[in-house]
């Protein structure tokens, strides 16, 4: 009875328990329909149709100025032949006076441009190259780094043609006589022979002088300077002839001016001829001093003749111990250019560019070139200087110089410079 009591009790507190335990339900709101969406009081504005993009515009081209023309000047010069050297030295002379101004600006801003031709000491092909300068290459001047005969044989192409030329180192009177646009930049032959006289006569002090004669125009011309002045002066001719270009043996000349005793020996030549001309006459015990002009003024000469060149005497265009900074300039920049020592053909071709780069920055007409040159004056800007004037013939009128070989060496001998000597 006991255990039914037990588990009636147990029963009734299981439904007591379940009963709390289980939550009595939330009464639930009924939802509510949402409020219909009102439409908008306003209709909304259709979209603005997009502006197509404005079309870009192409940048500016560029304005860029276009390099102004070179200027075209003409040189010819013998580049092969017997007379290549000088016409390189020339050339190579030439070209750097070109190369120097156009690396200070040029001429106004424009560029210089050098147009050489070989004209190999030929008359014929130097006329030729004077007409394919003009005509071809359209050179507005040009300049002949040639000798005399050469020289005279273009000169009257470039003349006809209205085209100024500048003879760099011929010096036979009748270039500049060609017309009124030929201009000379080397010492006039008869003026160089006059001061060869003037040197002898009053610089040596010699009473009796034989003359030697290159048969060309280069030794005439000087020879005949020599002996008008020499007239003058009282110098008395014991000797004179002629030798042919290239000559080699002296000697036979030699024996004959020995027994004559002359105090001088005016001799006319090219750095070859001299050079056998001072040997022989050494070995020959021959005495009288050797007096030579700008044809012995070569490194050649010296390296030729070797220690038989000691002592002679020259009269050039090129004073190597000149103060003057264009001359040491030149002679600097030559020697590091080219690595040998410059000569007076080369000194004289680099001149002639610089006289001519002068004419034309007052203008590159015919017109303006001759006008300015003829009015040059105390022009400094070059290596054989200073240029003192043009005259009315279109002949350079400066200082002229001596030179004395000693240790090897070309220096300082006499200058020149009495007007009455140095004028045309």
């Amino acid at each position: 009875m006991k255990k039914l009591l037990t588990l009636a009790f147990l029963v009734v507190l299981t439904a007591l328990i379940v009963s709390c335990a289980t939550p009595t339900p939330t009464p639930v709101p009924p939802t509510q329909a949402p409020e219909p969406t009102k439409a908008p009081v306003q209709p909304t504005a259709a979209p603005q149709p997009t502006k197509a993009p404005e079309p870009t515009k192409a940048p500016e081209p560029t304005k860029t100025t276009a390099p102004a023309e070179p200027i075209k000047i003409g040189f010819f010069s013998p580049l092969t032949g017997p007379t290549a050297a000088d016409g390189q030295s020339a050339l190579n002379a030439a070209k750097l006076a070109v190369k120097l101004i156009n690396d200070a600006g040029g001429i106004n801003g424009r560029k210089l441009e050098l147009i050489n031709y070989d004209d190999a000491g030929k008359t014929d092909q130097a006329a030729s190259v004077a007409r394919k300068l003009i005509e071809s290459d359209k050179v507005v001047a040009a300049i002949s780094g040639a000798y005399s005969g050469p020289t005279r044989a273009a000169a009257p192409v470039f003349q006809q043609a209205g085209v100024v030329m500048l003879s760099a180192y011929a010096i036979h009177p009748d270039i500049t006589k060609t017309g009124d646009k030929i201009f000379r930049i080397g010492t006039l032959a008869t003026i160089q022979g006059r001061v060869g006289a003037e040197l002898v006569a009053k610089n040596l002090k010699a009473k009796k002088v034989a003359i030697l004669t290159i048969d060309n125009d280069f030794g005439v011309s000087l020879t005949a300077g020599f002996k008008e002045q020499a007239a003058k002066l009282g110098l008395e001719i014991v000797f004179e002839q002629k030798y042919p270009f290239g000559e080699k043996d002296f000697r036979p000349i030699i024996e004959k001016m020995k027994p004559l005793n002359p105090d001088a020996v005016y001799a006319t030549g090219y750095f070859a001829e001299a050079a056998q001309l001072v040997a022989q006459a050494k070995d020959a015990g021959f005495k009288a001093q050797i007096v030579g002009q700008e044809g012995y003024d070569s490194p050649q000469f010296i390296k030729l003749a070797g220690a038989n060149a000691e002592g002679v005497i020259i009269t050039t265009d090129l004073n190597r111990d000149s103060k003057e900074p264009m001359t040491q300039k030149f002679l600097t920049e030559y020697k590091k250019a080219y690595n040998e020592d410059a000569d007076m053909v080369g000194a004289s071709a680099f001149d002639a560019v610089q006289v001519l780069a002068y004419a034309l920055k007052q203008g590159t007409t015919t017109e303006a070139i001759q006008k300015a040159i003829l009015g040059l004056k105390d022009f400094k800007d070059c290596a054989t200087g200073p240029f003192l004037y043009y005259d009315a013939s279109r002949e350079l009128v400066r200082p002229v110089s001596s030179q004395i070989v000693k240790n090897g060496k070309f220096t300082f001998y006499a200058e020149f410079t009495d007007p009455k000597l140095i004028a045309p």
